[in-house]
């Protein structure tokens, strides 16, 4: 089963919080699988040395998943430090009264990461 994620840009602002969804974002895109803290974020991270990631689908900036499991934000301005945000994804179960299938909606999500590139290297490292 994959992990599908999001990673999505957003421009560092004064009053705008790392630890909540930005109301604007510069760019997104999907990744399929490996979403998970210790593989995309530590993806993400090593790329500020390295400066590439495979994988990655270009989206457009509306497009919408059903079925993320993680939101990534990487916050950006010139002459400021890079931060990342991690946002883990939940669904509840649902019955549709109709036909009894079970569904699913996105519940909520949560902020379980938020830091500059070596912190998410020193909290998920995989060594």
């Amino acid at each position: 089963m994959s992990t599908r994620a999001q990673v999505r840009f957003a421009t560092r602002e004064d009053g705008v919080s790392f630890s909540e969804h930005p109301e604007k974002i510069n760019a997104q895109f999907y990744v399929h699988s490996d979403g998970y803290p210790e593989g995309l974020g530590l993806d993400i991270a090593d790329s500020f040395s390295c400066g590439k990631i495979s994988g990655w689908e270009i989206e457009l900036l509306d497009t919408k998943h059903g079925d993320l499991e993680y939101i990534y934000y990487i916050w950006q301005a010139k002459g400021k430090s890079t931060w990342i945000s991690i946002f883990e994804v939940t669904y509840a179960n649902d019955d549709c009264e109709c036909c009894g299938m079970v569904r699913y909606r996105k519940d909520e999500s949560k902020c379980i990461f938020v830091g500059e590139p070596d912190k998410l290297i020193e909290k998920y490292d995989r060594e």
